[in-house]
């Protein structure tokens, strides 16, 4: 199989592809086009198809495989496929295995090194609770298959579980460089900080927003379980639960990037901090990565909202 992020321009296709999406759109000039993002264990690549009259693209629906014969052209920077022919493609022809993106990380390693945290927190309380969710097996499987976003960063399975870590990290890195951090408190909001993706976003293949996941989103949805759970434990002292669930809500740390409060806790800033630089630092490692060899400026990134260039080897 020709996987996604070997593609380079001027290369030809010929394989089979999960269609993530599937839309009709028109030109400047009013003239109907496919839009098509296709997908495989290695990433995600946008597909065009200019002629619709051709055979077989009325067969196929979102989330179907499909064969594909197409040209790779580049656009702003990115690879994307010119469609010639695309069919469903039948069974035999693909092994799903080969067409969720994964960490490249061990994801059982990642548990334990999660999971041990836990037990170096100190409060009662805050332990409980991350026990109580990231002990359970049943829930620990679910978030350990779950990705972080749709799309900007940490998209593939074990993509959450990997970007809990790395923030859980950090903030255990800042709670020893700054002493004045609540480590417990910092750590237990770092677990928990996007618990509600689980929700936000339904399981792959389709890795796409849930009703909740537009109508209340992550930090909400969140900060609800979160809610939930502490209103069933005795004794949850009233002052940390309010401050435990603030870092949840205020994680993205500015109103206008979906926070529905501004850190006002030390503990919130360190978290907000944490959560913005290992989202940028994988975000511009799949750019990176998706650009193949390619040592030029890769144009502008609306994410990054910068041009975003490989730096020169020395």
């Amino acid at each position: 199989m020709r996987f996604i992020e070997t593609f380079r321009e001027g290369n030809h296709i010929s394989d089979v592809y999960l269609c993530k999406t599937k839309q009709i759109a028109l030109t400047k000039n009013g003239k109907e086009y496919g839009s098509l993002v296709l997908q495989d264990k290695t990433g995600t690549v946008d597909a065009k198809i200019w002629e619709l009259n051709s055979p077989g693209i009325n067969e196929f629906c979102a989330l179907d495989y499909v064969y594909v014969d197409a040209d790779v052209t580049l656009f702003q920077g990115q690879n994307q496929l010119n469609v010639k022919r695309i069919r469903k493609a039948d069974e035999g022809e693909y092994h799903p295995a080969d067409y969720l993106p994964v960490t490249t990380k061990n994801i059982p390693t990642m548990q334990h090194e999660l999971t041990q945290y836990i037990t170096t927190i100190k409060n009662e309380y805050l332990r409980k609770l991350a026990s109580g969710y990231f002990n359970d097996p049943a829930f620990m499987k679910a978030f350990s298959f779950h990705s972080a976003a749709k799309s900007v960063h940490h998209g593939f399975v074990g993509g959450l579980l990997e970007h809990t870590l790395s923030v859980v990290k950090m903030c255990d890195y800042f709670s020893k460089q700054y002493p004045v951090l609540n480590r417990d408190l910092l750590l237990t909001a770092a677990m928990f900080h996007d618990i509600g993706k689980t929700k936000e976003l339904s399981a792959f293949p389709e890795n796409d927003y849930t009703d909740d996941g537009q109508l209340l989103g992550h930090i909400i949805i969140g900060s609800q379980m979160v809610k939930e759970r502490i209103d069933t434990m005795t004794g949850f002292p009233k002052k940390l639960e309010s401050e435990l669930i603030h870092c949840i809500l205020a994680h993205h740390g500015e109103l206008e990037y979906g926070s529905p409060k501004k850190p006002a806790l030390i503990e919130a800033m360190a978290l907000n901090l944490a959560d913005n630089a290992d989202a940028k630092m994988e975000t511009m490692t799949e750019i990176l990565r998706g650009a193949g060899d390619n040592m030029g400026w890769l144009g502008y990134n609306r994410f990054m909202e910068t041009n975003v260039r490989r730096t020169s080897e020395n």
